[in-house]
């Protein structure tokens, strides 16, 4: 049982790793598109380029977080013996 521990207590700083990457990059990202935001063009592309930017690490993020999910759900039935 100690082993699965280990395995959700990985498990759970992996995630809060991504999700306060991801809530930093986005952090990061605002700041560049009010930094730009007086200039016309370069401000349009910008914020086009962060949104775009946004939905693929958000998709990232979400698939990784799946990823693990599954991961300690394998690790949940290894150990508790539900195959």
């Amino acid at each position: 049982m100690s082993e699965y521990r280990d395995i959700q207590s990985a498990v759970r700083v992996e995630k809060f790793k991504i999700w306060f990457a991801w809530f930093s990059g986005g952090f990061i990202m605002l700041g560049i598109t009010i930094a730009s935001q007086d200039v016309r063009i370069l401000s349009v592309v910008t914020q086009v380029f962060l949104v775009v930017l946004g939905v693929l690490f958000t998709v990232a993020a979400v698939r990784m977080t799946n990823a693990l999910n599954r991961k300690a759900d394998a690790a949940r039935k290894d150990v508790l013996g539900d195959l």
